[in-house]
């Protein structure tokens, strides 16, 4: 008996990597060890893999036996390698063809007890990887083929079962192979469950949310309960730019590693609306754990994390958006290495001005004390609001806007004039590695936000009256070039600042 020599794959962060499963069976005691880093999830594939074997008409090996998972320094998770190692097993101990030891197929999924394959994650960054490593042949569940598909130029081999495969690498009943064709169709005519034109009056916060639309600014929304801040939030999606191919297979790869990519569609085709609750740790909202998973903030990535009740998050929860929401990265240290996800959302807040949420409402009384609303408004800390390009306050509806049959404007029409705003920023960048405007560096800001002296005198006396930071001088820059970009002028003019500026903070000792 020699050794077996089988390929499965293991994710890191949201790269696939190799990993060689090696078994070896000898005299001794019958025992089953397995090395190389494994988890739990991987140790207890002893046991399910012993179970499969057994119940697949095969035979488990009854003398001493040791799998390694190599490269060994790095730890390996999730019960990705159930199969591999039973295919080394049973070609270690000559049950099925030994001509498997090549490193031309990729053996993927978790075996049940009585032998079926389950489906697992991450099989869309295992596929990318097989394609790059010229490994051309993928056995796979059968319920993770159509996201293996999304891959072009692989033969895939969809398996029920370690009994069925069995049967096909013995060549006594084959496996029909699939040639992915790596069609990536996207929706034309995407429906939203929540559209601009059903939402009764704010068309300054409307506004808002265009401008941040096409320039993929933060927006924080202030207002009482029932104003209509969540109901703003969750139509921003319907009003952004369509998705591209390849944004819809980034996000997908996201979706596959963190294992909630929907069965019937693996395909993301509409731009992710993430809205976690405020009792979200820290971990849960920028990723993390031992074996570090992405969080909330790369799960939006292309999209838009909201935010709701914003002060009422942990304070420490907060202060870890600051490097996603400059950089769009997450940076996770852990002892046993460095990752980073990419995490260029749209950051859409809503909070009530005070606890009670009534504050200079001229219908209803506010019953906050001096004190609680200071609190309140502390919670969240100036940096952080620093980094938010919008701010807009939302004002409750009149009953006669509530009342009125009036259509708004939907969001088909306000999503064209975010995409032609988008075409010309793309146009803009096409020599530098940035998409929007929110993303220039102070370098893009002085080649693409030139101002003529009218601008430069309204821009130098806000700063002094609203005494503007250096990053809020420069966020209202990107802004009005998008204000600008929106309105087809290459030029920034006094009333692009002008509205800019409107969306600085009224209050700026509010934070």
């Amino acid at each position: 008996m020699a050794v077996a020599k089988i390929l499965a794959a293991s994710v890191v962060g949201l790269e696939a990597l190799p990993i060689e499963v090696e078994a070896d069976i000898s005299s001794g005691l019958p025992a089953f060890n397995m090395v190389g880093l494994p988890d739990k999830a991987v140790e207890e594939s002893k046991e399910r893999v012993r179970a499969a074997i057994k119940n697949s008409s095969a035979k488990m090996a009854d003398r001493r036996l040791t799998v390694n998972l190599a490269p060994a320094d790095l730890p390996k998770s999730g019960p990705a390698f159930d199969l591999a190692i039973a295919v080394g097993i049973l070609a270690a101990s000559e049950q099925i063809p030994t001509f498997l030891n090549s490193h031309e197929n990729l053996f993927l999924g978790e075996l049940s007890l009585d032998g079926k394959l389950r489906r697992i994650s991450g099989i869309l960054p295992m596929a990318l990887m097989a394609k790059k490593s010229s490994i051309q042949k993928i056995y796979l569940p059968e319920s993770n083929l159509a996201e293996a598909e999304l891959v072009a130029g692989l033969d895939l081999y969809p398996v029920s079962s370690l009994k069925q495969l069995i049967y096909h690498l013995k060549m006594e009943k084959q496996i029909s192979k699939i040639k992915s064709a790596g069609k990536l169709t996207l929706d034309k005519d995407e429906l939203y469950d929540f559209d601009m034109a059903y939402i009764a009056g704010q068309e300054q916060a409307k506004r808002a949310l265009e401008v941040a639309a096409a320039g993929a600014h933060n927006v924080l929304m202030s207002g009482p309960p029932g104003s209509g801040k969540t109901l703003l939030a969750r139509a921003m999606p319907s009003i952004m730019p369509k998705m591209t191919p390849e944004e819809s297979l980034e996000i997908t790869k996201i979706y596959s590693v963190a294992g909630i990519l929907p069965y019937d569609s693996p395909l993301i085709s509409s731009r992710p609306f993430r809205s976690p609750h405020h009792t979200a740790s820290n971990i849960s909202l920028v990723g993390g754990g031992a074996h570090p998973r992405p969080g909330e903030v790369t799960l939006a990535h292309k999209g838009v994390l909201f935010l709701d009740e914003l002060p009422e998050f942990g304070r420490a929860v907060l202060e870890a958006l600051r490097q996603p929401l400059e950089d769009r990265i997450i940076t996770i240290s852990r002892a046993l290495g460095t990752l980073q996800f990419p995490a260029h959302f749209t950051l859409v807040a809503a909070m009530n001005p005070c606890p009670c949420g009534y504050l200079n409402d001229p219908k209803r009384q506010c019953v906050c004390g001096p004190s609680q609303i200071m609190h309140y408004q502390k919670k969240i800390s100036g940096p952080l609001v620093d980094r938010i390009d919008i701010h807009i306050e939302i004002p409750a509806v009149k009953l006669e806007k509530l009342t009125s049959e009036k259509v708004s404007e939907e969001s088909a029409k306000i999503r064209k004039r975010v995409e032609s705003a988008r075409d010309r920023q793309r146009t803009r960048f096409s020599d530098l590695k940035i998409l929007t405007n929110s993303e220039m560096k102070v370098q893009d800001i002085k080649k693409f936000c030139q101002l003529d002296e009218k601008s430069q005198n309204l821009l130098k006396n806000a700063a002094m009256q609203l005494n503007l930071s250096a990053r809020a001088y420069h966020r209202v820059l990107k802004l009005a070039r998008t204000i600008a970009d929106l309105e087809n002028s290459t030029q920034i003019h006094p009333q692009h600042l002008a509205e800019a500026l409107q969306y600085r903070p009224k209050d700026q000792n509010m934070y």
